[in-house]
């Protein structure tokens, strides 16, 4: 995998594995294996999509990339350097060039601050601008992310659901960044705002030529919005590629059957619809070889022992022993 002027983001084997303590000596008896050595990459100025069932390790992957969580294994590079060789004052330093946008825009919001504080926190904390410039600065991103300054006095219950995701967009943007991670972003609003809210990423996106990864598990907005998609399954990366191909032609098993719940908005339309039997796993103790094998109807003998390599297959990236050379 290329670590190339082209590629803003480069994540290799990464890893991260939270301890399991038990007793009364607080041992530690075993591991959960969230993020379980995945490995991609993300061109300047465009959006990967990340998608999987819900607890498959979407959100762990963003917050280890952005250092938020410590990595067990493995490298993330963004924009040629190596974030967790930095030092504090380094990693400091770095901050403003990766940002986050949580899923929840009611408890990422801290009520006992205005709207002015909480875009323009951070702002003077890096000294983004001189503090002449402040105000009109924390205007013109409130006025980019469809607010109006006369509400920075206000506080975040005195606006809606998609007024506070905006608000926390703004407070990402205010920091100039070029890389930000999306954590379901849209996911608590309704409908009609989610289609507002996606739109408004793409114009910034466009205009500060911003690079996303974009994490969901609503497949129609990963579709309207991703260049490239990923696809997740018990923290492990088992398919990897552009939007057009991965969504006409799905190669790994799971893949097709997370594709097959996308709805179709034509009553007379049969869906081809593919049921997966049994439970997800447990992260704690995963199958042994392919991960998703006890659900697999392709299942064969080697899947129940050999974990499956990634390999390159018509330009996607599948981990799938369907795809082994012969």
């Amino acid at each position: 995998m290329e670590n190339n002027n082209d590629n803003l983001l480069v994540v290799k084997n990464l890893k991260k594995y939270f301890p399991i303590r038990t007793g009364l000596f607080n041992r530690v008896t075993g591991q959960v294996k969230a993020v379980d050595d995945i490995s991609f990459t993300i061109k300047r100025g465009t959006t990967m999509g990340l998608v999987g069932e819900s607890g498959c390790g979407k959100t762990t992957t963003g917050k280890t990339i952005l250092n938020l969580t410590n990595l067990t294994d493995g490298e993330v590079y963004i924009n040629g350097v190596d974030i967790n060789k930095l030092n504090k004052n380094e990693l400091r330093a770095f901050r403003p060039k990766m940002q986050i946008i949580f899923q929840d825009p009611y408890s990422s919001l801290s009520p006992r601050l205005p709207i002015q504080t909480i875009i323009g926190e951070a702002v003077q904390e890096h000294n983004i601008v001189p503090e002449e410039q402040f105000n009109e600065y924390v205007d013109k991103i409130m006025e980019a992310c469809g607010l109006q300054p006369y509400h920075k006095e206000r506080y975040p219950h005195e606006f809606s659901g998609g007024q506070r995701q905006r608000i926390c967009i703004a407070r990402a943007l205010a920091l100039n960044p070029e890389f930000i991670v999306c954590d379901e972003p849209v996911s608590a609003l309704d409908v009609s705002i989610q289609a507002q809210i996606i739109n408004l990423l793409k114009d910034l996106q466009e205009k500060f030529g911003l690079t996303y990864l974009f994490i969901s598990h609503d497949l129609s907005v990963v579709e309207h919005i991703s260049d490239t998609v990923g696809v997740m399954y018990l923290g492990s990366l088992v398919e990897y590629a552009d939007k057009e191909s991965i969504f006409k032609n799905s190669l790994h098993p799971y893949t097709k059957a997370l594709f097959s719940a996308i709805p179709v908005p034509d009553p007379k339309l049969k869906m081809n619809r593919i049921i997966l039997e049994g439970n997800i796993p447990s992260p704690a103790n995963p199958p042994s070889g392919c991960k998703f094998h006890t659900r697999c109807e392709s299942c064969m003998e080697i899947c129940k022992n050999v974990n499956p390599k990634p390999r390159n297959v018509d330009g996607h990236m599948v981990a799938c022993h369907l795809y082994d050379e012969k």
